[in-house]
């Protein structure tokens, strides 16, 4: 009997325990719970903040068929207003001057280059068009305050394509680009051969641009202004060809972003979306495209100019930046690859097919030029070739009388010949 309630005893002091135990686990696994609901809640709250700041009210709107919403938005709302710096910027709606030897004796086809959101409406007079920034988009990013901004030292470590390879130098970014022989820059102008590349992963892009730089990383005051095409599925949500453009004054430490996603560029055009997708893109052994884009300093406002194709688009404010409040140093164009992965991509490069290829098959960029300090277009006196690793993407230069500079660059990414 003594034995039986011993047991008994044992028994109800063990089911007491469990309890107890089940009890505390549950109250934990309570309070994980509720930390990551207020997490959650933080974190979406922070996101509607920046939704808030970034989505200006709009006069108008249009869904485009690429599933993009543009915001017609008041000139004088726009984000670049935000900053403290602009806080009594008088827009400049036009520039003081062009920079003179503008031409282009080209056989590439004509035919306009085109946002797909055209087809379904036009903002107003005295309106930008803006691409509206959605909850997912977002939620996309790595984090909130690192939406629509590159990482830190994203600008080309320059390795001459006659160096031996050296892997991993760039940290998930891969180059092949021309140079131009530092010197004093007030713009550039080229046109950029339209793709499509394959991007092998959703945190993947694959872009062609323009770098106009002056500072340094080691100072953290490197400025750069930078435009061209990407295709970007993290940033976008979807794998169409878009123009792009970027810029900062702290090595991207903190100012800058693409697009409109942080005050800065002013735009001025009511009939172009930056960030908006564009249309028709090259195919391989078939028809061409391309898209001209220039860049220069206005030689009395001082502003950063941008012009796409027939689009005066808007500008940089000079008070925005330290040195390239008055020139330049250097300037380069080509293409970029990123994957975060550490084994190789498969990302493309502009056509996905390397330099050798030629006319139709590899991706170009032509007439380069550059503005001198007379407001004057030219050709660089030379440029220098830079490719972080040749066995993947590669560029060769040229000079014609029919294309001026030009280079051809890109490659498939992953395949037998690509190490690092």
């Amino acid at each position: 009997m003594a034995a039986t309630r011993a047991y008994l005893v044992a028994f109800v002091v063990a089911l007491a325990f469990l309890f107890l135990e089940g009890a505390a686990a549950a109250a934990a696994a309570a309070a994980v719970a509720a930390e990551t609901s207020g997490t959650s809640v933080q974190r979406r709250q922070q996101v509607h903040s920046l939704l808030r700041r970034l989505n200006k009210p709009h006069l108008a709107s249009f869904e485009s068929p690429d599933g993009d919403i543009i915001d017609c938005v008041d000139i004088y709302k726009q984000p670049a207003f935000d900053d403290p710096l602009l806080e009594n910027h008088t827009i400049q709606m036009r520039p003081s001057d062009h920079p003179k030897g503008l031409h282009d004796d080209s056989k590439v086809l004509a035919r306009p280059i085109t946002q797909t959101w055209h087809q379904n409406g036009k903002c107003p007079e005295n309106t930008i068009p803006i691409r509206r920034i959605k909850e997912e988009d977002v939620l996309r990013a790595s984090s909130i305050g690192r939406y629509g901004k590159k990482m830190p030292r994203s600008i080309p470590k320059l390795i001459s394509v006659d160096d031996p390879v050296k892997p991993g130098v760039t940290s998930g970014h891969k180059y092949a680009i021309a140079a131009a022989p530092e010197d004093k820059y007030y713009g550039t102008k080229t046109n950029f051969n339209l793709w499509q590349p394959t991007i092998s992963k959703n945190k993947d892009f694959s872009l062609a641009q323009l770098w106009i730089s002056k500072g340094s990383y080691s100072n953290n005051d490197l400025n750069t202004i930078e435009v061209g095409w990407q295709v970007y599925p993290e940033l976008y949500r979807d794998s169409n060809t878009r123009i792009f453009i970027y810029w900062t004054r702290d090595g991207y430490q903190r100012t800058g972003c693409y697009n409109l996603n942080c005050p800065g560029f002013i735009q001025t055009n009511n009939q172009f979306a930056i960030g908006g997708s564009i249309s028709p893109v090259s195919s391989y052994g078939g028809s061409q495209f391309d898209i001209d884009i220039l860049i220069w300093k206005d030689p009395k406002g001082g502003n950063w100019w941008l012009q796409v194709g027939s689009y005066v688009v808007g500008y940089w404010p000079s008070s925005i930046f330290s040195y390239l409040a008055d020139s330049a140093s250097s300037v380069l164009w080509g293409g970029e690859v990123y994957s975060p992965n550490p084994v190789q991509t498969s990302t493309q490069m502009g056509s996905g097919h390397f330099p050798e290829e030629g006319f139709g098959k590899a991706s170009y960029i032509r007439n380069i030029q550059v503005v001198g300090s007379s407001n004057i277009l030219k050709s660089p006196d030379n440029v220098d070739l830079l490719s972080s690793q040749q066995g993947c993407y590669n560029v060769q230069n040229g000079t014609n009388r029919n294309w001026g500079t030009y280079i051809y660059y890109g490659g498939p990414g992953k395949n037998p010949n690509c190490v690092g």
